[in-house]
């Protein structure tokens, strides 16, 4: 059975984008793309909403990358050999491999595909990993804090329910980011 990941980058006032949509303040260096690629290794399906989906689709494409270190050429090649779900309901077709489109998000058979995977699932997005969290299916939060404060935007976690949380790791990396993985603890 695989275990539900939410992982993101956040402002340290817990963001995920600024108030323009921006997120350039979360490009990671070497060291914390080569964390990324090690976390992303474990996982063997990663569902996104739209928007997360669109960001994410970069990474299908070789041209950019020829110049790019081999950590983000890695990453690239992890990305592509993951399965991706696209939770949408105005996405009309997807442009990357392994990718299919689900037109509503549906609790019961992302609780299916957990006791299914033999691999983690990741989920990406603040709207579809919120749901995820109403419906307390999200098992692990793996959030790299980003020593900057954006001052509002897309909250990184959803602000109407609670999260108890235990502490499984922790580190600091050279440029002042600070990752946290939490166990979501069951209330009910």
């Amino acid at each position: 059975m695989g275990k539900l990941v939410y992982a993101a980058n956040v402002s340290l006032d817990g963001y995920l984008e600024d108030e323009s949509g921006a997120f350039d303040w979360s490009v990671p260096d070497e060291a914390v793309h080569a964390f990324w690629n090690e976390h992303e290794r474990g996982i063997g399906t990663s569902l996104y909403g739209r928007r997360m989906y669109q960001t994410m689709r970069v990474w299908e494409d070789d041209d950019w990358l020829a110049d790019e270190p081999a950590v983000v050429r890695e990453y690239a090649q992890i990305w592509r050999d993951t399965d991706k779900v696209v939770y949408s309901t105005t996405l009309d077709a997807v442009s990357t491999a392994r990718t299919r489109i689900e037109r509503s998000f549906d609790p019961e058979a992302v609780r299916r595909l957990k006791v299914e995977s033999a691999r983690d699932l990741s989920i990406g997005g603040a709207t579809i990993g919120a749901e995820a969290f109403r419906h307390g299916l999200v098992d692990e939060c793996v959030l790299l804090l980003c020593p900057v404060t954006v001052g509002g935007g897309k909250p990184a976690l959803p602000r109407d329910i609670r999260l108890d949380l235990e502490l499984l790791d922790h580190r600091r990396f050279d440029n002042g980011v600070v990752y946290v993985r939490h166990a979501v603890r069951r209330t009910d």
